[in-house]
C-alpha cells in the first residue's frame, strides 16, 4: 500500500494513494489519520488494502488526482522519531571534519538520536532558517514506522514491527553542533524539523529490493537541480533496520507510529556522489586540503527521490527551499 495525509489540522487525513502516485481516495472513513490506522494495524489494514486495490484497479469511488503540494509528512507529528547513524562510513568522515575521532564501538553499537516529532516540515514545504551562519545541511535517508514494539524486542523478531517506509530530510545546523556535543549531552538546537517524503509505503511495494530489512535501491539527491548524490540505501549499510528498531526499543516500549532513521545514505564509492553537504565537504578537505562546497543558502532548493529499477518513483519527492523564518 502507499498512504499519504492530506494537510488537515495537526494529524492530517488520511488518503490512499495509487501505486503509480497519479490518483487517491479518501480513506478517513476507514482510519482518520495514519496514526489511527497504525493504532488498529492488525484490524484496519486489510481494509486499506482491499480500498488500495480498488483504486489501481479504477475500482474505488471517488478517485481524484494526487498532488504531493497538498500534503503533509504521512506522519504530521510522531509520539517518537528516533534517528540512527546506520552508515558508519558517513559518521567517520563527518567527525573528522569537525575534529573529532572515532570510538571502535561505533561499528558494532549504533548511534542513535531523539528527534523533533511535534511537527514535522510538509514534503514541499519551505525549509525555514533562521541564521545562514548556522550551516544549514539537508541529510537524505530512509525511515521506517512500526507497530508497537515490546520492551527488548531482538533484531530477530524486530523486522516483523516494521509496517511502513519513507523517505527523510533530516534538517541539520551543522555549525551548532560542535558547541552542543561538547557539552556532552547530545544534540538538540541543532537538530531543527525534519522532513518526510510525502507517501509512505509497505515493505511488499518495495519488491525484492526489501532484503535483509534495507532498501537497495539509489536515494536521488538534488541541489538547484543539479546532481548531488545517488549512493545505493542498500549498500555499506552497517545496521540493517531491525538491528535499529531493536536498538531503540533495549529499554523502553516503542509506541506505534514510532518512526526510526538510518542516518545519512553512504556509499564508500565516493562515485555515487554523497546524501548531504557535510560529507561532500570532508572528501574536498581530503582530496584538496579545504572544502569549496558552503552550506545551504536563502533560496537553494533541494529534492529527495527513490525510483524502482523501472525508473518509476515509489515515494513521491522531497522537494523543498530554503527561506528567512519571518519572526
Amino acid at each position: 500500500m502507499k498512504l499519504a495525509s492530506l494537510k488537515h489540522r495537526r494529524d492530517g487525513k488520511l488518503i490512499l494513494v495509487s501505486r503509480d502516485l497519479t490518483q487517491a481516495v479518501d480513506a478517513s472513513d476507514i482510519a482518520l489519520t495514519l496514526q489511527d490506522a497504525l493504532d488498529e494495524w492488525e484490524t484496519l489494514s486489510p481494509l486499506l488494502q482491499a480500498r488500495y486495490e480498488a483504486l489501481n484497479d479504477n475500482r474505488a469511488a471517488g478517485r481524484f488526482p494526487f498532488i504531493p503540494a497538498d500534503c503533509d509528512s504521512p506522519l504530521p507529528r510522531a509520539f517518537q522519531w528516533a534517528d540512527g547513524s546506520a552508515y558508519v562510513n558517513h559518521v567517520e568522515l563527518v567527525r573528522k571534519a569537525r575534529g573529532a575521532e572515532m570510538p571502535e564501538s561505533f561499528w558494532t553499537n549504533p548511534l542513535m538520536y531523539q528527534g523533533v516529532s511535534d511537527k514535522f516540515i510538509g514534503p514541499r514545504d519551505d525549509i525555514e532558517l533562521c541564521d545562514e551562519a548556522w550551516g544549514c545541511d539537508f541529510e537524505a535517508e530512509v525511515a521506517v514506522i512500526t507497530d508497537d514494539v515490546p520492551m527488548a524486542t531482538p533484531a530477530g523478531e524486530a523486522a516483523g514491527h516494521i509496517k511502513l517506509l519513507m523517505l527523510v530530510n533530516d534538517v541539520s545546523l551543522r555549525n551548532l553542533i560542535p558547541g552542543e556535543l561538547a557539552k556532552g549531552f547530545g544534540f538538540f538546537q541543532s537538530k531543527p524539523a525534519s522532513s518526510f517524503s510525502p507517501v509512505a509505503v509497505t515493505p511488499d511495494e518495495l519488491g525484492d529490493a526489501w532484503q535483509g530489512a534495507k532498501v537497495h535501491l539509489p536515494l536521488k539527491v538534488t541541489l538547484n537541480a543539479n546532481l548531488f548524490g545517488a549512493p545505493d540505501a542498500g549498500v555499506d549499510m552497517t545496521f540493517d533496520f531491525a538491528q535499529l528498531v531493536a536498538h531503540a526499543a533495549k529499554s523502553r516500549h516503542l509506541g506505534a507510529g514510532t518512526i526510526v532513521g538510518s542516518g545519512t545514505v553512504s556509499n564508500l564509492d565516493r562515485s555515487k556522489g554523497s546524501c548531504c553537504i557535510a560529507e561532500k565537504r570532508m572528501l574536498e578537505i581530503l582530496d584538496h586540503g579545504s572544502p569549496n562546497t558552503g552550506f545551504l543558502r536563502y533560496g537553494d532548493k533541494v529534492s529527495i527521490e527513490m525510483h524502482d529499477k523501472e525508473d518509476r518513483s515509489i515515494f513521491g519527492r522531497i522537494e523543498q527551499k530554503v527561506v528567512p523564518y519571518p519572526r
